[in-house]
């Protein structure tokens, strides 16, 4: 690693004076070092199975309004019927809170998301329109 050639401006036993540029220069590696930090624990989370990744065309798709309990039944490869049968709910009803014609109960998100292996945040929000 390369030093920073940090050059105080004025120096106590207690404190020191650094120039703007240096005392950003400073905070910027301590940024950096944190985001680091930040990364490693998302990386050790996903080596664990603690956490989840999505492709970025899912995260595109929420972004875009898309409804979530789709996005993830079509990411998983589950067709309608196949997601309303494992979660114990009728198709009619999972299809009318797909297009926003019904709202989703958090019964049913938490069977949806159970099913899905998705969390209850991911599944609500705008969960119950369709754009």
């Amino acid at each position: 690693m390369n030093a920073l050639p940090i050059h105080p401006i004025a120096e106590t036993a207690e404190t020191v004076t650094l120039a703007r540029a240096d005392f950003d220069a400073l905070t910027s590696l301590v940024e950096d070092a944190a985001d680091l930090t930040d990364i490693e624990a998302v990386k050790a989370k996903i080596a664990a199975g603690e956490t989840a990744t999505f492709p970025f065309r899912l995260a595109e798709r929420l972004l875009d309004g898309d409804n979530p309990i789709r996005v993830f039944r079509e990411h998983r490869g589950l067709g309608l019927r196949q997601l309303a049968v494992q979660a114990g709910v009728s198709p009619s009803y999972l299809s009318e809170v797909e297009t926003g014609a019904k709202a989703a109960s958090i019964d049913l998100l938490r069977r949806v998301g159970g099913v899905l292996d998705v969390s209850l945040d991911l599944l609500v929000g705008d969960s119950h329109q369709s754009h």
